[in-house]
């Protein structure tokens, strides 16, 4: 299990995809090393009482720094930009 970060959802300069996230792993810095996460399960986990996971699989490598693409079973709420995600 690696723990990782939602940076932002993906998006283009008008528009933007509700269930894709782009996720930064700490310690992947290339697109060689970010490519073995291609294919794994990605729970992100809400706080509260009730905490919800949904979950979601990492698609492909986004860009040239280690940053990786997941398509999620349906859109994450707004706030879970800066949180954390478990790759399993």
């Amino acid at each position: 299990m690696v723990i990782a970060k939602v940076i932002q959802f993906r998006r283009g300069r008008k528009t933007y995809t509700p269930r894709h996230f782009l996720i930064e792993i700490s310690g992947v810095d290339s697109i060689e090393k970010a490519k073995e996460f291609v294919g794994k399960t990605v729970e992100w986990k809400s706080s509260g009482k009730e905490p919800k996971i949904i979950k979601g699989k990492i698609a492909s490598t986004h860009g040239g720094n280690g940053v990786i693409r997941a398509i999620f079973e349906k859109g994450l709420p707004g706030q879970s930009i800066g949180t954390d995600v478990e790759i399993i």
